[in-house]
C-alpha cells in the first residue's frame, strides 16, 4: 500500500513565516552586537583627528574639525621622542614567536592528532594546565630568573615568554585541525617513503594552512597585545609599543587625541594581519568544529 506522500510547505503557512522572522530578528541583534563592538574602535580613530581641544570636551563633539595634531605628536613632533623603537621589538618578538610557535606546535600536534600516542587526552590536558595560573602569579620568578641570566630588557626574553605562553593554545587548536587530515594521504605518503619532514611540509601543511594560518593569527595577536610582562621585564632598550602606549598617560596636559592616534597605529598591524588572513581565519577556525 502506497504510503501519501507530505505536502510541500506553502511559503506562506505560519511554521514559514515563524522562521523567516526568528532569522530576521537574530540577523537585527547580530547587527546590533557587531555595531556595538566596533563603536568604541570608530570613536578612538575619531577622537585621534580631533585636537586636544575638541577631544576633552565634555559631551564629547562629534562635529569639531579634524586635526593631525595627534599623529604628529605621537610620531615625535613635538617631544622628539620616535615610536619607531618599541613597534620594530613589537613586530620582532611577536613574529619570531609566533614561527617558533608553529615551528614546535604542528610537530606535536600531528603526533597527538594522527600518531599512535599514549594517553593522548593526558597529554592535552597537560599543555592546557599550564594556561591555568595567572600570568601574575609566575612574574616574580620569571624577573629573579632573568635578572640572574642578565636577560633583563632583552627582546630575546620576551620571546622565549610570547612562545612558552602561545604554545599550549597553538597545540591545542592545531591539534583539531591536524584531525581533519585524510588519513588515507598519510599512509600513501608513508607507502611512497616520504619521511616525517616531508610529510609535514608536503602532505599536511598545504591540507591544513588555513588551520595553521589561524593559529598564527592568533598567536601574533596575543603576542603583539601583551603587556604585563612587557612592562616589568623591559624597559628603554626592549620595550615595546603597548609599554609605549601606556607611557603617554600622564597626569599633566591633554593627552586624549594623542593616546587615541597611538592606539589607532599601534592597532593597525593586527587589523592589517586580520584582514589579509579573513578568509583563512574563517576557515581555519571552521575546519576543526565538530560537524
Amino acid at each position: 500500500m502506497n504510503r501519501p506522500l507530505l505536502a510541500p510547505r506553502r511559503p506562506g503557512s505560519p511554521a514559514t513565516r515563524r522562521r523567516r522572522h526568528t532569522g530576521t530578528l537574530l540577523g537585527l541583534v547580530a547587527w546590533l552586537c557587531g555595531i556595538g563592538f566596533f563603536l568604541p574602535v570608530a570613536w578612538m580613530v575619531l577622537t585621534s583627528f580631533h585636537s586636544e581641544t575638541d577631544a576633552a570636551t565634555n559631551p564629547p563633539s562629534v562635529g569639531a574639525g579634524l586635526s593631525l595634531h595627534g599623529y604628529r605628536e605621537f610620531f615625535g613632533a613635538g617631544s622628539g621622542v620616535s615610536p619607531w623603537p618599541p613597534l620594530i621589538n613589537s613586530l620582532t618578538a611577536s613574529v619570531v614567536a609566533t614561527v617558533l610557535v608553529l615551528l614546535l606546535a604542528v610537530p606535536a600536534a600531528y603526533a597527538l592528532a594522527i600518531k599512535p600516542v599514549r594517553k593522548w587526552s593526558d597529554v592535552l590536558f597537560f599543555f592546557l594546565s599550564t594556561k591555568m595560573l595567572p600570568l601574575v602569579a609566575g612574574l616574580l620568578p620569571v624577573y629573579l630568573v632573568a635578572q640572574n641570566t642578565g636577560m633583563l630588557d632583552s627582546i630575546w626574553l620576551l620571546v622565549l615568554l610570547y612562545t612558552s605562553m602561545n604554545l599550549p593554545i597553538a597545540v591545542w587548536m592545531m591539534r583539531s585541525f591536524l584531525a581533519e587530515v585524510p588519513v588515507e594521504m598519510l599512509e600513501a605518503a608513508s607507502i611512497d617513503g616520504a619521511g616525517l619532514t616531508c610529510t609535514l611540509t608536503r602532505i599536511v601543511a598545504p591540507v591544513a594552512m588555513p588551520g595553521i594560518a589561524a593559529t598564527a593569527l592568533i598567536s601574533f595577536i596575543f603576542s603583539w597585545n601583551e603587556l604585563l610582562f612587557a612592562r616589568v621585564l623591559t624597559g628603554i632598550v626592549a620595550g615595546t609599543s603597548p609599554v609605549f602606549l601606556t607611557g603617554l598617560v600622564t597626569s599633566q596636559g591633554l593627552f586624549l587625541a594623542k593616546v587615541c592616534a597611538a592606539a589607532t597605529v599601534i592597532s593597525l598591524p593586527v587589523i592589517v594581519a586580520g584582514f589579509a588572513a579573513q578568509d583563512k581565519l574563517v576557515q581555519g577556525l571552521s575546519l576543526g568544529a565538530v560537524k
